[in-house]
């Protein structure tokens, strides 16, 4: 109990670690409410990395932001940001229809960006952004997506636990509980690319595709629950789905941005829901090598699950569970059967300490890659585009229509 105080205590509240010369210069487009902790809590740690500028729609707004946050310079807007040469890196938090527009313009720029998952509104969109000449060239600006908890220690630690060719099922789940995300919520808003799916139903659906390190050959399912009659029936508020990988094993998902009761008991229809984010996989039965009798086998099922995989640091547990038999291989009949369970956990990297955020981790990486040193974990733009082909696919296999571009694509 101490250890988990502490480590959150100084993930939340981290001593500042004194600057390098020339660190990175970071500039914030918006006054969003994740920046705090995605960007200038996670670099107060990060002695090349220094949050110099916000920029906003609204001035005084924008102001009280910079002061709150200590960030010393104030831009009236976003291009007066991006048109500041003492600015080196971007990092781009908008509502998601306006990703776009404002990556391409500071890779024009000639600015580094750190861009807010998902990455754009839909996948034509994804495609021109990242195979752009802009981010294709030697020497051209860093461009990641920031699926932040990829970089914790914890989630390379659950992969490496993976026996993907053998992979029979994996189930991804987050929600959130009702009251949080209110109807009028960007997310709720269908020209700004809303919905679950593009909100937090783009963690589960990321997780599939890294347990089965490929993509799905199709999507069998696809499930939604609109918003409540008088609001924007082409948002989903709810996202299940399944989908068939090159091995065979199936992958599914399921998210919720505005989760009510109904998980125990009736009762608690309309209460907020809550429950634990996590990744599900099981194994297909393998025979082992054993010293036994030659008309007998050793098989072996195993199921791997993570929970808390989006804020491990806060706390995160890593279940494995092996279901062994003993059978006849004529028969079939069982001689013997146990099970054995293991739990990890996995806090520490090979850098930085047990109290760095999946944020600082995905900060460390970013700053890597600009300083041209190796990286360890990372999101290239590939991936980023097979991820909206992914959500466009599952929108579309539900009857919802693809997230609109709001400049011409």
């Amino acid at each position: 109990m101490l250890g988990f105080l502490r480590r959150n205590y100084e993930a939340w509240y981290p001593t500042e670690t004194p600057k390098q010369s020339n660190p990175i210069r970071i500039g914030l487009l918006g006054t969003s409410k994740v920046a705090p902790i995605a960007v200038i809590s996670a670099a107060k740690t990060h002695p090349d990395v220094f949050v110099a500028a916000v920029a906003g729609r609204d001035v005084k707004r924008t102001t009280a932001y910079a002061k709150k946050y200590r960030i010393p310079i104030v831009h009236k807007d976003y291009q007066a940001l991006l048109d500041d040469p003492a600015i080196d890196a971007i990092y781009n938090p908008l509502p998601n229809g306006l990703h776009y527009e404002w990556t391409m313009k500071a890779l024009k720029a000639g600015k580094h960006v750190l861009l807010e998952k998902p990455s754009v509104s839909n996948a034509t969109e994804a495609r021109k952004l990242f195979n752009s000449p802009l981010v294709s060239v030697p020497d051209s600006p860093v461009l990641l997506e920031a699926f932040h908890h990829v970089f914790h220690p914890a989630w390379q630690k659950f992969l490496t636990l993976i026996d993907r060719e053998n992979i029979a099922e994996a189930h991804a789940s987050m929600i959130i509980p009702k009251g949080i995300v209110p109807s009028y919520d960007i997310t709720c808003k269908f020209d700004l690319a809303g919905g679950c799916l593009m909100g937090v139903g783009t963690y589960p659906l990321s997780c599939i595709r890294m347990v089965f390190g490929t993509e799905p050959e199709e999507c069998l399912e696809a499930n939604h629950r609109k918003m409540p009659p008088g609001l924007d029936q082409k948002i989903d508020q709810a996202f299940s789905g399944k989908w068939r990988f090159p091995n065979g094993g199936m992958g599914t998902i399921q998210a919720d941005m505005i989760a009510d009761g109904g998980y125990f008991t009736s009762m608690l229809d309309g209460f907020p829901t809550v429950a634990c984010p996590k990744v599900e996989v099981k194994h297909r039965e393998v025979i082992v090598e054993s010293d036994l009798p030659s008309d007998q086998e050793h098989v072996v099922q195993r199921t791997v699950v993570m929970w808390h995989f989006t804020f491990p640091y806060v706390w995160h547990r890593i279940d494995i569970q092996e279901n062994h038999a003993v059978r006849g291989k004529t028969d079939g009949e069982t001689v013997k059967d146990w099970v054995e369970t293991s739990f990890l956990k996995e806090y520490h990297g090979k850098v930085g300490t047990d109290a760095w955020t999946t944020y600082r981790h995905q900060l460390e990486e970013f700053v890597n890659r600009i300083r041209k040193r190796p990286v360890g974990a990372w999101i290239d733009g590939s991936d980023s585009i097979k991820q909206m082909e992914m959500i466009d696919g599952a929108y579309e296999k539900a009857g919802l229509p693809v997230r609109p571009s709001i400049t011409g694509v």
